[in-house]
């Protein structure tokens, strides 16, 4: 695998047990996390370290003062996808590459309208029916496996 398989990119998350199991699957996969703030939760909250088990010290976690700021931070071909429940294209008809940022909003209220106008060909979605959305973590866990299944079987 290479040195950082994906990156996972949480705007303002509001739930520490999902960020703390978002960051183990990050572990598992070598895959970094990024915090967008502001958070709902303090990064040495219990309830955070107790979803990651005692693996949430090993996870490589990146805190983010805006989006703003992750994006000035890489090279301008860094791809970033945007999952919302506001887009028609689904996640699997991408064909994702290591190192591409996947960005995730809020449980309330997902990503922000500013950051789904500016990003409207970068959209993704995960199909569904019977209800509006999925727990953050497993979201998490659906588009970021999926990516790595392209990577391992390319």
């Amino acid at each position: 695998m290479p040195a950082t398989m994906f990156n996972v990119v949480l705007v303002e998350p509001e739930i520490p047990p999902n960020t703390g199991n978002i960051g183990r699957l990050c572990l598992a996969t070598g895959s970094t996390l990024h915090l967008v703030k502001p958070l709902g939760f303090s990064i040495d909250d219990r309830t955070l370290k107790r979803a990651g088990l005692d693996y949430w010290k090993e996870v490589e976690v990146r805190l983010w003062d805006s989006f703003d700021d992750l994006r000035r931070s890489r090279e301008a071909n860094a791809r970033f996808f945007f999952l919302t429940t506001k887009s028609r294209r689904a996640y699997y008809d991408v064909n994702f590459l290591a190192g591409d940022f996947l960005v995730f909003g809020r449980e309330t209220k997902g990503l922000p309208e500013s950051l789904l106008e500016s990003h409207p060909n970068d959209l993704l979605t995960i199909p569904m029916r019977g209800t509006r959305s999925l727990n953050l973590a497993t979201a998490v866990g659906i588009v970021l496996f999926e990516a790595i299944r392209q990577i391992q079987s390319s």
